[in-house]
């Protein structure tokens, strides 16, 4: 996350010397990239912004919600997300005006698909919207998803690419949902265990205790991605850390 940031604000600068040009190659133009294969745009326009409030926003809320889930997923999960989110929301982008001349730019389309993770990560914790009112992520989520459905439709020439931050969360919610990243986790423990033979334990015990420990795991994801990581009780998180170490996984997955 603290290396997003300062790419991002290290390509503002740039992107400020450099002036128009800049935002033309590097930014997202469905025509160009139809085109002209400037295939390069889907993942470059994320480290562009037009002013220094929009970058300034951009990275506030990067910090907000992507600490706590780089923190919980770990850096290689978080930046994989981020980065499928951004280009997700670049390609949704395309589609939908694959004629357009006008270049999108600014990392909103990932922030959005980060503001969707934190939701279903989450739900309970509060967030302070507009600074002062306090409301819970769940309903947070909803509030920008539906707003951004609304005005992709109805409001297209006010300068802001509504679809892009409505493609982030539709990309975001995809990638969760199909459990790519618990899916990916649930089967490293499960070869994990089965190649784990402890020598001090007979085969069948042995046989027993790993079963029983898959067992365990598979009903732990499957809860976090009903509910949540929040709603894991502290000895759930204990058997996943355990799981985690059998396989060695380097800290890959971990709980908060």
């Amino acid at each position: 996350m603290r290396n997003l940031i300062i790419a991002n604000v290290a390509i503002f600068i740039v992107e400020f010397v450099a002036g128009p040009r800049f935002i033309n190659f590097f930014g997202l133009v469905p025509r160009a990239v139809l085109q002209n294969f400037a295939f390069w745009q889907p993942v470059t326009y994320m480290f562009l912004h037009g002013s220094i409030w929009h970058i300034l926003f951009n990275m506030y809320a990067l910090w907000m919600f992507g600490t706590e889930i780089e923190r919980t997923w770990g850096s290689r999960e978080f930046l994989k997300y981020y980065f499928v989110t951004g280009i997700g929301a670049g390609i949704l982008t395309v589609f939908s005006s694959p004629s357009s001349p006008i270049p999108t730019i600014g990392a909103s389309g990932a922030i959005f698909g980060l503001l969707l993770a934190y939701g279903l990560l989450f739900p309970e914790r509060y967030v302070l919207l507009n600074f002062f009112f306090p409301i819970k992520a769940k309903y947070l989520v909803l509030i920008f998803g539906l707003f951004e459905l609304i005005v992709s439709f109805r409001y297209t020439s006010d300068g802001i690419a509504h679809f892009a931050h409505l493609g982030g969360m539709l990309v975001g919610l995809v990638y969760l949902k199909l459990d790519w990243r618990l899916g990916s986790f649930k089967s490293q423990v499960s070869r994990s265990v089965t190649r784990s033979r402890p020598r001090l334990l007979p085969r069948k015990r042995k046989d027993e205790d790993s079963a029983a420990l898959e067992r365990e795991v598979d009903r732990i994801l499957s809860k976090i991605s009903k509910l949540g990581m929040e709603s894991l009780t502290e000895e759930e998180r204990e058997i996943l850390e355990r799981a985690s170490r059998l396989y060695g996984s380097g800290g890959q997955f971990r709980s908060h």
